[in-house]
């Protein structure tokens, strides 16, 4: 990840029980994803943030250099709406300044390095698509055929783009997990690497070392090599104790590999890239989001159940700020120039599975 990449196990397994449609054409009868009014309510938060509310099921973000604009993933989630959004942004300002509609529900995202093409994953039917953002059209779709060992149709959710290679990787939430290995400019499944552990969480490219790095739900990160797409090394960075990693960011000068876990350790590690070994325990409590700046020398890290984001020294550890973004901050994104940090924010599912109010994006001006 790229660090374009947040997950939450629960409530993201629990959507998914509640079905799995095929991909199809958007229907002219079926009615359309819920969209906010032209002028929304914006909010200069205590700390400084800009903020505005945008959509029911706002989930990650990626910037296109070709447009000058924020893209955000949208699963429009609320009774009776059939498909999902992409929003495109101004990054000043946050305003809206295109619609991108689709007939399936929004929730990973990537984008290729001009910014020209979106990637996006269709966690509830089983799908992921190519759009192209000259004519806003979807230009390919894949439909993902395999089974979990109980039957069960995988979840493809998280979703990063390889530049060095052109290939687009898709994890898969599933037990035991799989992570599709597709050719960017065909739009095909290359090859699938299965036994992925227990739900793929987050992925993260290293080409320097030529590796892929994936997370999942039995406390593994997996060291996969990009040449042969299988799975070299399956590090478990706290041992025996019981670990959910998700997200992971990369200091590829000082060898360290930061994940996340939001549920079980509720903590940061830092893992040893030459050796697989844990190095530190970061003091930040339960964490979801992780994204790593050298220039500033500085980790950035969504706090999902405490709804606020921090601003962490990347080598003492220590909180240099927060900002309160609650209810529930969820994506991360640095800007192309790394002087501002935008955040997705999620509200609470209802019991039924919906977003129970409108979600965020935030802009924060980094000192």
């Amino acid at each position: 990840m790229s660090a374009l990449h947040t997950f939450v196990i629960p409530a993201f397994i629990a959507a998914i029980l509640t079905g799995h449609a095929p991909a199809h054409a958007q229907d002219p009868g079926l009615q359309s994803p819920e969209v906010r009014p032209a002028v929304q309510p914006y909010e200069i938060t205590t700390e400084g943030a800009l903020r505005r509310e945008l959509a029911r099921g706002v989930y990650q973000a990626v910037y296109s250099n070709t447009k000058k604009s924020l893209y955000i993933a949208s699963a429009e989630l609320a009774p009776d709406v059939n498909g999902g959004l992409i929003y495109r942004l101004d990054p000043s300002t946050l305003a809206t300044t295109g619609l991108i509609h689709t007939d399936e529900k929004n929730f990973g995202l990537a984008t290729d390095p001009d910014g020209d093409t979106l990637f996006v994953t269709h966690s509830l039917a089983g799908a992921a698509s190519k759009i192209d953002l000259a004519s806003g059209k979807v230009v390919g779709r894949i439909e993902f055929e395999e089974r979990s060992a109980d039957g069960s149709a995988y979840g493809p959710r998280e979703i990063l783009r390889d530049a060095a290679t052109d290939t687009v990787y898709v994890g898969g939430v599933g037990d035991p997990g799989r992570i599709w290995v597709i050719d960017a400019r065909d739009w095909v499944v290359r090859t699938s690497i299965p036994d992925a552990g227990k739900w793929v969480t987050g992925l993260l490219s290293d080409p320097r070392r030529n590796r892929l790095y994936a997370a999942n739900g039995d406390g593994e990160v997996l060291v996969i090599d990009t040449r042969s797409h299988t799975i070299q090394q399956r590090w478990k960075p706290a041992g025996q104790e019981p670990a959910l990693l998700l997200n992971l960011a990369l200091d590829e000068s000082g060898d360290r590999l930061f994940v996340t876990d939001h549920s079980k350790l509720k903590t940061v590690l830092a893992v040893d890239t030459r050796t697989g070994k844990l190095i530190n325990r970061l003091p930040v409590g339960e964490s979801l989001d992780i994204l790593y700046q050298p220039g500033r020398n500085a980790l950035y890290l969504s706090h999902r159940d405490r709804g606020m984001v921090s601003i962490v020294d990347a080598t003492s550890f220590q909180v240099r700020k927060q900002y309160r973004l609650p209810p529930n901050p969820n994506s991360l994104l640095l800007s192309p120039e790394g002087d501002a940090l935008f955040v997705t924010i999620k509200t609470p599912f209802t019991p039924d599975h919906f977003a129970s109010g409108f979600g965020s994006i935030a802009r924060i001006d980094l000192p």
